[in-house]
């Protein structure tokens, strides 16, 4: 059936015309590199379409703040559900018009404007070879001795840092200044964004970097390296949402309501595990590649709604920047 809607809504996109043949899509810088997923959906998408798909990359929401009304996206792709209550306050967005009932997300998603595309559990990496005891919970990451180094991202920079500390404030709440008083002197360094952070682990430049339990997967999948590995902790794991949303004024309404349809397809959800390397929001387990349905994840998820979120997110970095500061 979502097959049959997506072929009826890209035949109406193609009979548009000229005036609506480009999708302007707004995404991560991460989203459009080699290892990252939008050269995949841009082939796919247009062998479908007929259109031209174009990526302009940079930070979604100081860019969508700053531009407002005024914005030349047609569809958002990659705001999380931690800053989705922002971006819906702009007025920009319109409803996304799929099956929310199509998703296989561990959590009732019942927003009718932000339509998730893959998901994924905040979590520490380690190396096993250079880790013999790996911490088996939060707690006991806290009493690690200092000499063992860990790497983050930070908080008002990166989406990964600020899932850390409202994790932190998930699983410890009005104890998270302490938390981070122990954890200071294990963090080696705090980086603007993951792909700094994660090169720094994977050169040996300390023991555990801030990550995703689906992170050992690339390692595991692309370079038969099994060494790589999450730390699961009973505590629970924050839970994270990717989301795609579209414009409502944008130029080209057809060719992005074909889009978010697409965001559903089989074809779609495919690519995640090996592009994203994350875990795809509406695809069975059974359709999940091959040894993904054996990946260690976590049994307690963690997760704040975007009204939480947005209430909880400015203390819990102001007590992690205090504790850093020290």
């Amino acid at each position: 059936m979502r097959r049959t809607l997506l072929a009826t809504t890209l035949l109406l996109a193609t009979q548009a015309g000229a005036d609506t043949s480009v999708l302007t899509v707004y995404a991560g810088d991460y989203f459009t590199s080699e290892w990252g997923p939008g050269p995949k959906i841009e082939a796919g998408f247009e062998e479908i379409c007929n259109c031209d798909l174009q990526f302009s990359t940079g930070d979604l929401l100081p860019r969508l703040l700053l531009e407002g009304e005024r914005t030349k996206a047609d569809v958002v792709i990659g705001l999380t559900s931690d800053v989705t209550a922002k971006a819906r306050a702009t007025g920009l967005f319109a409803p996304h018009g799929q099956d929310n009932a199509a998703l296989t997300l561990p959590i009732d998603w019942g927003d009718d404007t932000f339509l998730p595309f893959n998901y994924g559990h905040t979590a520490f990496i380690y190396n096993e070879t250079m880790m013999d005891a790996p911490p088996a919970s939060f707690d006991a990451l806290l009493e690690m001795d200092d000499d063992v180094k860990l790497v983050i991202q930070d908080p008002r920079t990166s989406i990964s840092g600020l899932a850390l500390v409202l994790w932190v404030e998930a699983v410890y709440g009005d104890k998270s200044a302490d938390v981070w008083a122990k954890l200071a002197p294990k963090i080696l360094t705090v980086t603007k964004d993951w792909s700094a952070s994660y090169g720094m682990f994977t050169d040996g430049e300390v023991d555990m970097v801030l990550s995703y339990t689906t992170s050992p997967a690339y390692h595991m999948f692309a370079e038969e390296d099994f060494t790589k590995k999450a730390a699961i902790f009973p505590e629970g794991h924050y839970f994270m949402v990717e989301t795609v949303g579209k414009i409502a004024k944008t130029d080209a309404p057809e060719l992005a309501d074909a889009f978010m349809a697409y965001v559903l397809s089989t074809d779609f959800q495919q690519m995640i595990p090996t592009a994203n390397w994350s875990l795809p929001s509406a695809l069975p387990e059974d359709q999940w590649p091959e040894g993904w349905a054996q990946l260690p994840l976590p049994e307690k998820v963690l997760f704040y709604s975007e009204e939480e979120a947005e209430s909880r997110k400015d203390q819990a970095i102001e007590t992690w920047r205090n504790a850093l500061s020290q």
